[in-house]
């Protein structure tokens, strides 16, 4: 990452934990790396006598009319020669302190490099909301004596000011405080620019800037008892209080005692004035840690504690192998669903808490975070936290400084978790490796969590281990395929040659993990592809066929319970008028509105699904006025509604984005469904990752089709790997499974691999296609994604850029052409696709050059390695 012709790495003359004493310095001067608007930049800034700043602290200073966050860079004995010494300003504040480590800033600078992103987006990305904040100017009347007296007869008797200045100063004498934001006086009066300066430079007001809104640490009133012995100066009433103290331990939260106890808080107070206990403000951790700080000591809220299990002889090998390893490794654990992954997981995690080490665990979905949460909680505790999107500002922020405690700790996460600030960071495991979620779209950086967690490994030097039981092409082909299927236990593989290996910054040992059996012995499901258009022939015109009918049946029967699986949510694909053949599509978009059913007598939705936008459904055609609009496609609200009709008995639970939106959704709806409260789960493919239901017996694909015939080289290699997930919940307990595959195209490899559970037959002729097209993960690939407003504009500069990228060999310049989907929110969208070699990387573009060439109303995003190609 290179600002101003000068790398990052040349930037940090000093290491992190090094104040500025050390560099004994005569002039405070320091270099700033500013979250400012319209972009980033290093800014020279004066650091006042009492703030002593280390390079990677996190600092608060002034840009403009506001207060910025920025990270401390590096000390100069000077300020820049163009920069006069009186204009520069003051550090304001430290935020936190020193929490970029060496081998954190060098992950940061990866990341921003190759990602071609600017260091402050990754940082953005890295740290909690809030930290890098913002702020507004103020204006207040000064405190004190003199200018309280001036002023307190109105501003009438200050006839010399302008009327702008005059006004100003009313409002803020009306104001208790006398205190208003400078945009507000704005809103307020005319010229308040001027009126504002006028009354600076008399001292009749003052300018300040408020500090960023930054998450504050909870506070909350603990109680704790002295000593044991009680005097007879106590009523009953305070004896009572004072047993149920030294009951629970000693210690209690003011409010938790108060409520046991039903009693108020003058009798804390008069305790506390004899002496027999103090009352404290305690910080309280937002996190969403099951075992609180402070309580009784029963544990009741806990869950039960996880026992350590017998492993099966693949699973020791396995966990053999992980716990032996020295430094930075590589690890692919491929295990069929149901074969144990996660107990290896805890089994290799348990003894490097012991060692005083921290493990870091990713999942592609925050729907999986509930169940593997509580997993590792029975297991480890209290020693387990989680971190993503859906807590809120104030628990991200609170789990984010227990981290830099130090304290041996599992933190599970999705994607952003991945930049967990863990210091002694023993262990890193990637669940479900394969799955896209790990891969982040948009905003900037475009990056993948598991590339990412391989630098980490390496600077941490820590073994990082992908588990699945459909990896990666990526992943199989970098760490390794072994030939002779027959020897697949446990060993160390060769990886594959130069041509074929991805580049990686470094080459860290690999091993390839089998987990070929499920726990137990149990078998693997079996599957039966059901041909629908044999199903249509025979005037069986239902979403489900006759043998999912029979085994929803059987399934009400035996008192069981299974899940249906369509990889749409809503209730249609499109709405068609049958007159015209009219389709009603999104004004913001160029795709189709889908139809949602509401409550019954409700208003029917449309909705897009790329911009949110949503009409009622029409009475007629808006086209030709026909009353004949007809539902094409099925969403999971239309199999739901099937299900209703024709299985009126069976309680379901629907599974999707539209119902676990809310906080706290997801456990909500697993919960209700483990406790038997519903007889199938209809769901998209959140139902695919890693849910662990051993109550699961029938697996039921309502519609594969939809997932087999996507525009993109990636799209069998997906809907293997969905398909093979979602049969994979069935069977996991003691009942055998059993699994029932609707499609329109039976005799597609896709479904021939899934039915055979031959993962490994498909891979290989995908491959070789792969190989011949130099796709990855033979070749690599840059997407360039323009959009505009303005359809002419953003095609005129696709092909400027087009033009303007070199032309070699080894590199393939396909476009400029429009993406699939042309128009999404009123922006027409252009791609750019680079295709190249790893084995011989071409001379790339200067990027900054590259978006230059961008006018204002276009914007520019680059893809590395993308997975989207829509």
């Amino acid at each position: 990452m290179y600002m101003n012709g000068v790398s990052l790495s040349s930037l940090i003359v000093a290491e992190p934990g090094q104040s500025y004493q050390s560099e004994k310095l005569v002039n405070r001067w320091i270099e700033v790396l500013v979250d400012c608007p319209g972009g980033s930049g290093l800014y020279t800034y004066r650091l006042p006598d009492h703030l002593e700043v280390k390079p990677g602290d996190i600092l608060s200073v002034p840009f403009g009319t506001q207060l910025l966050g920025g990270i401390a860079i590096r000390f100069v004995t000077q300020p820049p020669v163009d920069l006069p010494i009186e204009k520069v300003r003051n550090v304001e504040d430290v935020v936190s302190v020193g929490f970029f480590a060496s081998n954190y800033w060098e992950l940061l600078n990866r990341v921003a490099s190759y990602y071609y992103t600017p260091l402050i987006q990754v940082i953005r990305i890295a740290l909690p909301p809030g930290l890098l904040g913002r702020s507004q100017r103020r204006i207040r009347l000064p405190k004190n004596d003199n200018n309280e007296t001036n002023l307190s007869s109105g501003s009438s008797s200050l006839p010399f000011l302008s009327s702008a200045a005059q006004q100003i100063l009313k409002l803020l004498q009306a104001q208790a405080d006398g205190d208003y934001s400078f945009a507000y006086l704005q809103r307020q009066v005319k010229a308040a620019y001027q009126g504002v300066r006028e009354l600076q430079r008399r001292g009749l007001v003052e300018s300040y800037l408020e500090p960023p809104q930054l998450t504050r640490p909870k506070q909350q009133k603990a109680v704790i008892m002295i000593g044991a012995t009680f005097e007879r100066d106590l009523t009953i009433r305070q004896r009572e209080v004072l047993e149920v103290l030294r009951r629970r331990g000693g210690e209690l939260w003011q409010s938790e005692l108060l409520q046991i106890c039903s009693a108020s808080t003058s009798i804390l107070k008069t305790l506390e004035q004899k002496g027999y206990i103090i009352i404290q403000e305690r910080e309280v951790l937002r996190t969403a840690a099951v075992f609180p700080p402070l309580g009784d000591g029963t544990q009741a809220d806990t869950p039960a504690m996880d026992m350590t299990k017998i492993l099966t002889s693949a699973q020791s090998e396995a966990l053999g192998v992980i716990t032996h390893l020295e430094g930075c490794a590589i690890v692919l654990l491929h295990g069929v669903t149901g074969s144990g992954k996660t107990e290896v997981y805890l089994q290799a995690i348990s003894p490097l808490l012991g060692k005083g080490k921290s493990a870091l665990v990713l999942v592609p979905e925050i729907g999986l975070t509930p169940q593997l949460t509580d997993r590792f909680r029975a297991r480890f505790g209290n020693k387990v936290s989680v971190y993503h999107s859906a807590l809120s500002d104030g628990e991200r922020y609170d789990t984010w400084r227990q981290m830099l405690t130090g304290e041996p700790q599992v933190v599970i996460g999705t994607r952003s978790a991945v930049f967990a600030p863990l210091p002694n960071l023993g262990l890193i495991i990637l669940d479900e490796e394969h799955d896209s979620s790990f891969k982040q779209d948009s905003p900037i950086p475009t990056y993948h969590a598991r590339t990412v967690a391989g630098w980490r490994a390496e600077l941490e030097n820590c073994p990082l281990v992908l588990g699945s039981a459909t990896p990666s092409l990526e992943t199989w082909v970098s760490v390794g395929e072994q030939i002779n299927s027959k020897s697949r236990s446990v060993a160390s593989v060769a990886t594959q040659s130069q041509s074929s290996k991805l580049e990686i910054t470094s080459t860290p040992p690999t091993h390839y993990l089998s987990l070929p059996e499920r726990v137990y012995s149990r078998p693997l499901p079996p599957v039966e592809v059901v041909d629908m258009r044999l199903e249509l022939q025979q005037g069986n015109r239902s979403i489900f066929s006759r043998s999912l009918q029979s085994a929803l049946e059987q399934l009400l029967e035996r008192r069981q319970q299974g899940i249906l699986f369509i990889h749409r949510r809503g209730h249609s694909t499109f709405v068609s008028c049958r007159s015209c053949g009219y389709v009603l599509e999104c004004p913001n978009c160029d795709v189709s509105l889908s139809y949602h059913h509401t409550e019954e007598n409700a208003p029917q939705t449309l909705r897009c699904h790329y911009c949110n936008f949503g009409r009622s459904h029409p009475q007629s055609c808006p086209e030709c006025g026909s009353p004949y609009l007809k539902f094409f496609g099925s969403g999971t609200q239309r199999v739901a509604q099937e299900l209703a009709k024709q299985f009126p008995q069976l309680r379901f639970i629907r599974f999707d984005s539209d119902t676990t939106r809310t906080k706290g959704a997801h456990r909500t709806l697993l919960t209700q469904f483990v406790n038997g409260e519903a007889d199938l789960l209809v769901g998209t493919q959140m139902l695919t990752k890693g849910l662990d239901l051993p109550q699961v017996t029938l697996v039921g694909v309502v519609a594969a089709d939809g997932l087999l015939h996507l525009s993109d080289y990636r799209s069998s290699e997906r809907a293997l790997q969905t398909l093979t997930q979602v049969a994979g919940r069935a069977g996991r307990g003691e009942e055998p499974g059993r699994v029932i595959v609707q499609t329109y195209t039976p005799e597609h490899s896709v479904i021939e691999a899934v039915q055979n559970h031959d993962y490994q037959s498909f891979i290989h002729a995908e491959l070789e296609q792969r190989q011949a097209l130099n796709y990855p993960p033979y070749g690599r690939l840059i997407l360039l994604r323009l959009s505009s407003p303005d359809p002419i504009q953003v095609e005129n500069t696709a092909g400027l850029i087009a033009a303007a990228l070199p032309t070699h060999e080894g590199l393939d310049i396909l476009g400029p052409a429009p993406a699939s989907i042309l128009r999404v929110a009123n922006r027409y969208r252009w791609q750019i696709l680079l295709k190249f070699a790893p084995s011989a990387l071409p001379q790339l573009p200067d990027w900054e050059e590259v978006r230059q060439l961008c006018p204002g109303s276009v914007s520019l995003t680059i893809d590395v390695d993308p997975l989207n190609m829509i």
